[in-house]
């Protein structure tokens, strides 16, 4: 493994019962990099995060966190930020209070709740209840909570998802952002166009993997959209994929 490198999977598996879902994936995402997870609905992406983080039991192969399995990484909680499908807020709680929850339950001030609340865009919102927010603010919500303990590394689960334009370009800006702080980012993604915008390194699952690498050695130089190589790395859509059935 590289001296550089923030995680790394190693033929990693998931079957359960006869179906595979992941199959012998290996790949490195190293220090300060945006890193796109892309596959198809169902492709593999959040079983690989879920055993990457230990909240799935791998049938094959290893995951490691700065050079760890995530459950035996010191101070886990503080040096990766999460956001993915199963971490709910509170029920009839306020984005304020959630944040202050989880605070303090990491051994931090309140006031970093404000902070991050300020950062992803929804101070002025923060004592609404969450269940009355729409799905672009609670991806908002989402966000702020992995970035509450100022970590090291995000693992982000598809955190486009419900965003209009606007938002889009918010949390492209912010991915960048977070990066160039020497922050290392791992986000999946089914939105080609956006993340072709946003990574510097891809990875393309389809149950098993089909490529691992820089963005811009995969587009060559930019000279070929990511929607075409990627397709022609997992097969091109079915009329079903086309129409949204």
């Amino acid at each position: 493994m590289n001296g550089d490198c923030v995680l790394g999977l190693r033929g990693l598996t998931k079957r359960f019962g006869t179906m595979t879902a992941v199959e012998d994936v290996s790949f490195e995402v190293r220090s300060g990099r945006v890193v796109g997870l892309l596959g198809r609905n169902g492709a593999g992406k959040t079983t690989s995060l879920r055993m990457l983080l230990g909240l799935t039991r791998a049938t094959a192969g290893t995951a490691t966190v700065f050079g760890h399995p995530y459950q035996d990484l010191p101070r886990a909680a503080h040096r990766v930020g999460v956001s993915m499908d199963g971490i709910n807020p509170l029920p009839g709680t306020t984005a304020r209070r959630e944040l202050r929850v989880w605070a303090r339950a990491l051994g931090l001030p309140s006031s970093r709740a404000d902070e991050v609340l300020g950062q992803v865009g929804l101070d002025d919102r923060a004592d609404r209840r969450v269940k009355g927010y729409s799905t672009g603010m609670k991806q908002r919500l989402a966000l702020a909570t992995a970035l509450l303990p100022d970590p090291e590394l995000l693992v982000l689960d598809e955190p486009a998802n419900g965003l209009d334009p606007d938002g889009i370009r918010w949390l492209r800006t912010t991915l960048r952002s977070l990066a160039s702080e020497g922050r290392t980012v791992l986000v999946s993604s089914h939105l080609l166009a956006e993340i072709e915008q946003t990574v510097d390194d891809v990875v393309v699952v389809q149950r098993t993997l089909r490529y691992a690498g820089s963005l811009d050695e995969l587009t060559s130089g930019g000279t070929r959209a990511l929607e075409d190589r990627f397709f022609e790395l997992v097969g091109s859509p079915t009329v079903r994929e086309n129409t949204g059935a």
